[in-house]
């Protein structure tokens, strides 16, 4: 075994210890929800309150073409999972179809998940792909996602299909870093590839 496996097991052994004894944190039990959106793009409030994607409304996406932020005047909870709206009206489309709303890759970069790793997602840098909805973890995110996007969503959906649906996010997290993708591109690597192809 060279010292290079043994660094790289030795980097999933402690990742996967420190999921378990971190299984009481806030961040964690919020990402990985009881229900079906497990794992998912959640974060808590001040209160406690397990939000997708920090409250951002996921219907404005579809209703508007924006990102927009929803209030606590209007919320929903689905699997788990509170969502907020920026109105009645989105409310209610929400609870009449909640899973059309569902961002893809439970709200987690989909840049990211090329990787195999659940990883942030901002609200506000998205697209609308054949009527679901893709976040990014930013420009960057964004950009290396089109250098080849029929490529990187064959990618991600098997990746979120294979390993990441329905499991713990940071143990996935901490197996992907660890054991990185043959395809890995670090963000430097990622902003080199965007800004040749320009």
């Amino acid at each position: 075994m060279t010292q290079f496996t043994s660094v790289r097991r030795f980097a999933l052994s402690a990742g996967l210890c420190a999921a378990i004894v971190l299984g009481g944190c806030s961040a964690m039990n919020a990402q990985n929800p009881s229900g079906l959106l497990k794992p998912a793009n959640v974060t808590t409030d001040e209160q406690g309150v397990a939000l997708m994607l920090k409250g951002a409304d996921v219907v404005g996406y579809f209703t508007q073409g924006k990102y927009m932020q929803g209030t606590a005047a209007f919320q929903s909870t689905y699997e788990g999972v509170n969502f907020r709206f920026a109105s009645a009206e989105h409310k209610a489309l929400f609870d009449k179809e909640p899973a059309k709303y569902i961002p893809m890759y439970n709200g987690y970069c989909a840049n990211g998940v090329v990787y195999g790793i659940p990883w942030g997602g901002d609200a506000d840098t998205f697209k609308m792909i054949n009527g679901k909805l893709y976040i990014f973890g930013g420009k960057g995110s964004f950009d290396g996602w089109n250098l080849d996007e029929a490529k990187n969503m064959a990618l991600a959906d098997k990746y979120w299909n294979d390993e990441m649906k329905g499991t713990n996010s940071f143990v996935q997290r901490a197996k992907r870093l660890a054991f990185k993708v043959p395809h890995y591109m670090s963000g430097e690597e990622l902003a080199k590839a965007v800004a040749a192809k320009k």
